[in-house]
């Protein structure tokens, strides 16, 4: 057994061995845990397919962002995990039916799946001679695609400035900040000196 194969199941193994776990851990802590060393593993198999820029990809925006902040909102908020599993045992069977209808889906389509001879020459096809994928990756982006990748980015960012108005409500019994009223305020009237008496208080 090579060393690539001996990786390729360790990281396999672990993926579905985590990704087990998530599901039956009973500490939610440790389900986010779990979740991050599943993360790592595929990861490690996209390194080994020869992906490493969607391995990075995975790490950094998963693992750093997506896991961590998941681990911090389950470790700060007060959940109630009884309920939780209350309403758990009530939609039980619809989700055992959920299920079982997407291992179906899934046993169709891998029993259908055909190996393309060509399929090798096609993926080689497509980074030229001496360039790395992720390099390959970066030309078509910003080059062949600028355009479209840039209009994108504008519609993300559209996106965000909206998300951002129609979550923004001004309730009148809460106290705001008002930085021009507090640059602009008058030292004479915000201020009140007082004499106070040595042995007396105001």
């Amino acid at each position: 057994m090579s060393v690539m194969v001996f990786a390729f199941y360790l990281f396999a193994i672990t993926t579905l061995t985590a990704g087990l776990m998530v599901v039956l851990s009973r500490n939610p802590v440790h389900s986010v845990l779990w979740l991050i060393l599943a993360f790592l593993s595929s990861s490690g198999l996209f390194v080994l397919l020869g992906a490493e820029f969607v391995a990075m990809l995975l790490i950094i925006v998963y693992v750093g962002a997506v896991a961590v902040l998941f681990l911090f909102v389950v470790m700060m908020l007060d959940v109630d995990f009884a309920e939780l599993k209350g309403e758990m045992a009530r939609y039980m069977p619809l989700g055992l039916l959920i299920g079982v209808v997407i291992l179906m889906q899934l046993g169709i389509a891998f029993g259908a799946w055909e190996a393309s001879p060509t399929a090798e020459s096609m993926r080689a096809a497509v980074t030229p001679d001496g360039v790395q994928n992720t390099a390959a990756i970066g030309l078509l982006l910003y080059d062949r695609y600028i355009l479209m990748f840039q209009l994108a980015a504008l519609i993300l960012l559209v996106a965000m400035i909206g998300a951002i108005i129609l979550t923004l409500r001004h309730r009148p019994n809460v106290k705001r900040q008002n930085v021009l009223q507090q640059m602009w305020r008058d030292p004479a009237k915000a201020l009140e000196l007082k004499d106070v008496k040595p042995g007396q208080g105001l």
